[in-house]
């Protein structure tokens, strides 16, 4: 019949019209994944290089002065300044002297940690892990973390804080803030120990 051959002409056609539509499909999934993945790494690329400092310094010695006084002497053994000059880091820990000028240079306090980030533009130094600070008093101060606010020209800790007097004294707070000297501070939420002497009532 010379229908049934038109007909079989028109399934070949559309037989092989398919094949190629979906060998183009096919190949455009491959190129889209292929891209897809190429952008994945770029992106991983980025990523590395924006976390990646674009100096290292090491034996870091700065001294912060005040009307030509020396106030604060920074000292850490590694800095890392990084691409997005967001923030330092000293990652092999700080040391922060500070000093009292009112009968010479004295050393007023110190405070050293096993972290520290630098944020220039907050101009704030936070201060991580084992902080240890002492002031001329005796006084020593531990927690996990301790902020230098410069432009404040204070401390202070949003977690506890380990307070232990010269006379043995030992409490225990939050909301820790004091001076650069850390000789007047403040806490809230306290409680500790008071040694009592044995012969008190006697």
């Amino acid at each position: 019949m010379p229908g049934s051959r038109n007909t079989g002409l028109i399934k070949k056609k559309f037989m092989h019209y398919s094949k190629w539509n979906w060998l183009a499909t096919l190949a455009g999934l491959l190129l889209f994944t292929a891209c897809e993945n190429d952008l994945k790494a770029i992106r991983k690329i980025s990523s590395q290089e924006v976390s990646k400092p674009i100096s290292t310094t090491t034996g870091l010695d700065v001294i912060y002065s005040d009307s030509a006084h020396v106030k604060v002497h920074l000292k850490a053994p590694l800095l890392l300044d990084y691409i997005d000059k967001k923030f330092r880091e000293m990652p092999k820990g700080v040391t922060i002297i500070s000093y009292e000028h009112a009968s010479g240079i004295k050393q007023s306090g110190q405070i050293v940690a096993d972290y520290g980030i630098e944020r220039q533009n907050d101009k704030i130094i936070e201060l991580r892990r084992n902080v240890v600070a002492t002031n001329a008093k005796g006084e020593t101060f531990k927690s996990d973390e301790l902020i230098w606010d410069q432009a404040k020209k204070e401390f202070y800790s949003n977690k506890q804080v380990d307070v232990t007097f010269a006379t043995g004294t030992h409490l225990l707070g939050t909301n820790f803030k004091s001076d650069e000297s850390m000789t007047h501070w403040t806490m809230g939420n306290t409680n500790g120990q008071i040694p009592v002497n044995q012969n008190f009532g006697q």
